[in-house]
């Protein structure tokens, strides 16, 4: 099934298109934004279309939403949930680097958590992100994820073997008033 489309007072959610990629390709070849990433920049125009097209595809174990400005189609970057165990999926993001510090990120990410654990009945929404993703892990605190453990060496990536941190955050954990 696909994303369901899903709006905030800036943003519009939609499901992730596989045209998306020249969007996305200075987002994905962009050496910063991808120093925390499970792949390293992309190189080329068509690495980035066949990588958007699979987290494009439908029915595959997760759900993934451009994120756009709400009077602007561009995707900007992504939204994922994908599919863990019963009631518990993994969320993951990324945006273009001149969008970090406006806070889009939050308000997107907070969305998806208010639609799973509202819509899907989700009892558990988990992150996997670099112990030096000092970003990553302000965002998932300031939403209120608590520090549940690191994996160590659990990625072998573009920068060498990495160990994970995992962040839980439970339904009842979750209101929506924690938004700005």
């Amino acid at each position: 099934m696909p994303a369901p489309t899903l709006t905030t007072a800036r943003l519009v959610l939609r499901q992730l298109r596989a045209d998306d990629a020249a969007a996305l390709f200075p987002v994905l070849s962009d050496p910063e934004v991808m120093t925390w990433w499970s792949s390293g920049p992309h190189q080329s125009l068509a690495e980035t279309a066949n990588y958007v097209k699979g987290n494009a595809a439908e029915d595959e174990g997760y759900l993934c939403w451009a994120i756009t400005d709400a009077g602007d189609d561009t995707a900007l970057g992504w939204v994922i949930l994908i599919d863990g165990k019963l009631d518990v999926k993994e969320i993951g993001y990324i945006l273009r680097r001149d969008c970090w510090g406006s806070g889009l990120a939050r308000e997107a990410v907070a969305r998806v958590i208010d639609y799973g654990f509202g819509d899907l009945r989700l009892r558990r929404i988990f992150a996997d992100t670099d112990p030096e993703n000092s970003g990553s892990i302000a965002l998932l605190e300031r939403l209120g994820f608590q520090y549940e453990g690191r994996l160590r060496g659990e990625w072998e990536t573009h920068i060498g073997v990495r160990d994970s941190l995992i962040y839980g955050l439970l339904r009842d954990e979750w209101t929506m008033e924690t938004m700005p």
